[in-house]
């Protein structure tokens, strides 16, 4: 099964160390293929700014072009099932555009759960009480906390949107995040 892009590169770091991209990306990778003006909706920005910001992104290969249904516009799709930037470099200037890119990470993650906050009580009960926000301390060796998310990678990867095609009716986008450091 296809496994996230381990990003190192440096330049290829920078592209991704931008608020926008790093909405872009998180859109694509939710709900799929789109054009710009269909992202500019979603990540509250313009359709030429984001425009502009996908190509950046197609120049490192984070996204690409892909047929459209109507033959008018081409919508923007990820090329990859995911990103992964943890393992941290021994390069100062890689280590820093890592940083960089996990707090963008981390403010990306806490818009979701704000606009999930703002808005639960609109979403049908069984979407209601399948949310939750779990947190969990676990007494591990940096070689089981290693195993431990590679067996919840192994659990979550089937169901990823760019992954799963048997998705049954009612299968909606859901976000799942887990940190992992020492605390």
């Amino acid at each position: 099964m296809t496994q996230p892009r381990r990003i190192r590169d440096l330049d290829a770091l920078k592209a991704l160390t931008h608020p926008l991209r790093v909405s872009l990306l998180d859109h694509l990778l939710a709900v799929g293929p789109q054009t710009a003006s269909e992202c500019a909706e979603a990540v509250g920005s313009s359709a030429s700014n984001c425009s502009w910001h996908l190509r950046q992104l197609a120049k490192f290969g984070y996204v690409e072009r892909t047929d459209g249904t109507d033959g008018r516009e081409r919508p923007w799709r990820c090329t990859e099932v995911g990103f992964e930037i943890g393992g941290f470099d021994d390069d100062p200037e890689v280590r820093s555009q890592q940083d960089a890119l996990m707090a963008l990470r981390l403010n990306e993650d806490n818009k979701l759960v704000q606009r999930f906050l703002d808005g639960h009580e609109k979403l049908p009960r069984e979407w209601q009480l399948a949310s939750t926000m779990h947190d969990y301390t676990v007494n591990v060796t940096a070689e089981e906390l290693g195993g431990l998310l590679g067996m919840i990678d192994d659990i979550l990867r089937p169901f990823l949107v760019p992954v799963r095609e048997d998705a049954p009716e009612g299968a909606r986008p859901a976000h799942v995040g887990i940190k992992a450091f020492p605390r």
